[in-house]
C-alpha cells in the first residue's frame, strides 16, 4: 500500500489531557519554515505559538503548517515504500467540521477526490484533540472495508479479519447481505452525536473486478477489490498537536491485495482455491504449489487494475523508486527511517533492491500512530476504556 503501513503499527503513549510540548512545537516549526523559505522568518511565528500554548495548552496550525506537517508525516512513515511521492499529498483542511453528518459528507468527498480518475494521495485532517475535551473519531480501520461472516454451518464468508467488527456493527442495526464483498458502514463517533452508522454511497466506492490475463475461469471466483486504500484510524501528530481523525490514502501496491488481503489465512485465504483451479499438486510443500498459486493471484490483481485503468504499482518498480527516495533524502541531508520487514515486499523479496539493505528505525515526527484503543475499535468494534 503506498501509504504508511497499518497492521501492527507501533503505538506511542499519548495523554489527550496533556498540554502541547513547546519544544516539540518549536522543533517542527523551525524545520517547516526552513524547508519552506516562502513562509518567511520563523521567530515571529514562534512567539505567537508560545503564547497560545501558555494560554490554552495548545496552538492552531496555519494551513501551510498543516499541509507541510502532513507531508512530513508521510515522509517519516517507516513502513511505507511509496514515500518518493510525499510532496504530492493533497491535504484537505476539515478542522471546522463538528457533527457526524458533516464528517460523513466530507469522508465521502475524500473518497471521490481520491478515486475519481487516477488515484491520488489525499489526507483529510479534522479537528485536533484539545486538553480536557472529547474528540471525534472513526472506528473503521479503513474507509472502505469488506464484512466478514461465519455461517451457521461454520463456513467463512468475506474478510475473516473483519468478522468481529462486522458482528459489532450488526449489533448496532446494520444488516449486510452475507456476501463476500459487502462494504461495511462507517462508524462515526462525535462528542455531540455519539455513535452513528453511515452506508457509503455507490458513487464513493470504486471497485475493480478481478480477472486473469490467461485463465478465463478466474472470473468465476467472483473476486473484486476497492481502488482507494484510505486508512481511517491512525492519529496524525504534528508539532505536538494530535489529530485523531485524519484519514489518508495513497494507491495500492499489487502485493497488498494479491499476497496479503486475498492470500492471508485470516483474510480471504484464496491460495488453496486458486491452486485447485490450476490443477497443482498440493500433496506436499516441495511442489511449491503455494508459490505458483500466489504468483498467478498477483498477476490477476495487476492485470485487472491495469485493465480498469486504476492506478497501482508492482513491487519491483516500487522497490526501485524507494531506493531513489533514499538517494533524494540523502542529498537533502535527511535520514530515511524504514522497517525492513515492511519495506521488503511479501513475495519475491530477494529479487528487489530493498532486500539487500539495512535501514535505521527511528521515531521521527511529524508522524502517524495507531493507538491501542483505536486498534481495538477497528478489530473488535468495542472500546476497552471510556472514550474521552
Amino acid at each position: 500500500m503506498i501509504v504508511p503501513g497499518y497492521r501492527d503499527h507501533p503505538t506511542e503513549p499519548w495523554d489527550p489531557d496533556a498540554p502541547v510540548d513547546p519544544g516539540e512545537a518549536e522543533d517542527f516549526l523551525r524545520r517547516c519554515y526552513t524547508e519552506n523559505p516562502r513562509l518567511g522568518p520563523v521567530e515571529p511565528r514562534l512567539a505567537i505559538v508560545r503564547a497560545q500554548i501558555a494560554a490554552t495548552g495548545t496552538y492552531v496550525h496555519t494551513p501551510d503548517e498543516l499541509t507541510h506537517g502532513a507531508r512530513m508525516a508521510w515522509r517519516n512513515a517507516s513502513r511505507c515504500i511509496g514515500r518518493l511521492y510525499w510532496r504530492s499529498l493533497l491535504v484537505l483542511d476539515r478542522r471546522r467540521a463538528r457533527t457526524a453528518d458533516e464528517i460523513y459528507s466530507l469522508l465521502v468527498q475524500h473518497l471521490r477526490t481520491a478515486g475519481d480518475g487516477q488515484i491520488r494521495p489525499v489526507i483529510s485532517v479534522f479537528a485536533p484533540a484539545q486538553p480536557g475535551r472529547p474528540y471525534a473519531r472513526v472506528w473503521n480501520e479503513q474507509l472502505i472495508r469488506y464484512a466478514g461472516y461465519r455461517t451457521e454451518d461454520g463456513h467463512e464468508v468475506g474478510d475473516r479479519r473483519l468478522r468481529d467488527f462486522t458482528t459489532a456493527v450488526r449489533a448496532f442495526g446494520w444488516q449486510g447481505k452475507g456476501e463476500a464483498f459487502d462494504v461495511l458502514p462507517l462508524v462515526v463517533e462525535t462528542p455531540a452525536d455519539g455513535i452513528r452508522l453511515y452506508e457509503l454511497p455507490e458513487r464513493a466506492i470504486r471497485e475493480v473486478p478481478i480477472s486473469h490475463p490467461e485463465y478465463a475461469w478466474f472470473t468465476e471466483l467472483g473476486l473484486r477489490w476497492h481502488a482507494v486504500p484510505a486508512i481511517a484510524n491512525m492519529r496524525l501528530t504534528i508539532g505536538g498537536v494530535h489529530y485523531p481523525l485524519a484519514p489518508f490514502n495513497g494507491w495500492y501496491l499489487g502485493t497488498e491485495i494479491g499476497a496479503r488481503n486475498f492470500a492471508d489465512t485470516d483474510r480471504y485465504d484464496l491460495i488453496p482455491r486458486v491452486a485447485a483451479r490450476l490443477g497443482l499438486d498440493t500433496s506436499r510443500e516441495s511442489t511449491l504449489w503455494r508459490d505458483r498459486a500466489l504468483v498467478e493471484l498477483n498477476r490477476a490483481v495487476l492485470h485487472s487494475f491495469e485493465l480498469a485503468g486504476v492506478r497501482m504499482s508492482d513491487h519491483h518498480t516500487e522497490a526501485r523508486r524507494f531506493v531513489t527516495h533514499i538517494d533524494n533524502e540523502a542529498k537533502a541531508g535527511r535520514p530515511v527511517p524504514a522497517d525492513w520487514s515492511w519495506i521488503v515486499p511479501p513475495m519475491s523479496g530477494a529479487l528487489t533492491p530493498v532486500f539487500h539493505r539495512y535501514y535505521p528505525e527511528m521515531d521521527l515526527r511529524p508522524a502517524f500512530y495507531l493507538d491501542e484503543e483505536a486498534a481495538a475499535l477497528a478489530r473488535e468494534g468495542r472500546r476497552r476504556c471510556p472514550h474521552r
